[in-house]
């Protein structure tokens, strides 16, 4: 779409205001990963996937598959924003019978490619698309978003053998490489270092960069499309980012912000 890098910024900035009032809303939901990736779901949204929100069945869109759904609100912010269903529908997340849920279903919610929740398996649901759209000589790529904590699971790294042996380079898997979840830090849970040569020795394509710069991660998604063979781009961020109390505090993981939360955090954001 050729946006500038302050305007993708700013993009970002009003996507985190919106994923605030989303789960204030709401009064329930994941709050630190949403934050934390809105540049990476920017720069893919916006620069880097080929698709259509006025078309979203479209056959030759890029995928992407969301393998920690509970990060879903980036995932709605940015498709309303974009136009692949009103914008006013945020205010239905996680109630009962919306197109929202806490999860997301890839049935009934425009832009959403997979149904996600239990942790671990998105890059095995991605490897099948990879495989899928090789078989069939198609040109369209694979993008899975993964979270640092899913990699405690083993279907993971078997997943990875896989993409190594069917030479899946149509797929780009980015790692929010935050060093949280849902019980603590990743270091204390289960450290994962050294993980980029963890990866390597599964003969992946790995990259580091900020996650919260814009032109870093453009330039590691143009790098995996000329790699031959499965490129994961892991994403330094900062959970809860851009509102100070909650940036790199596991506690938020997964609880939405109250009244005086919210309007710190909309003030942080320049929205209050």
């Amino acid at each position: 779409m050729n946006n500038s890098i302050n305007e993708l910024n700013e993009i970002s900035r009003k996507a985190r205001i919106d994923i605030i009032k989303t789960l204030f809303n709401a009064k329930s939901g994941h709050t630190a990963g949403p934050l934390g990736m809105v540049e990476v779901f920017t720069a893919l949204y916006y620069e880097v996937l080929n698709h259509k929100p006025s078309n979203p069945e479209w056959k030759g869109r890029d995928r992407l598959i969301l393998s920690n759904g509970h990060i879903c609100p980036v995932l709605y912010v940015t498709l309303a924003n974009l136009g692949y269903f009103p914008k006013e529908e945020l205010k239905t997340f996680r109630r009962i019978n919306s197109r929202l849920q806490g999860h997301p279903h890839n049935v009934h919610t425009p832009g959403v490619e997979n149904s996600s929740g239990p942790l671990g398996q998105g890059i095995s649901q991605a490897m099948g698309f990879a495989l899928a759209a090789k078989i069939k000589g198609e040109k369209h790529r694979i993008y899975c978003i993964t979270s640092d904590g899913e990699h405690d699971e083993g279907q993971t790294w078997e997943a990875y053998m896989f993409a190594s042996k069917q030479n899946l380079d149509n797929l780009t898997v980015l790692m929010d490489r935050n060093n949280i979840q849902i019980d603590g830090f990743t270091k204390d849970i289960m450290p994962l270092e050294p993980l980029k040569e963890k990866l390597e020795s599964f003969n992946m394509h790995v990259i580091e960069v900020d996650g919260h710069n814009i032109n870093e991660i453009l330039n590691a998604c143009n790098d995996a499309e000329k790699v031959n063979k499965t490129s994961i781009i892991i994403c330094h961020t900062i959970p809860g980012k851009g509102v100070s109390f909650m940036e790199d505090d596991f506690e938020w993981h997964g609880k939405p912000p109250g009244m005086e939360e919210t309007e710190l955090a909309l003030r942080e954001l320049g929205n209050g």
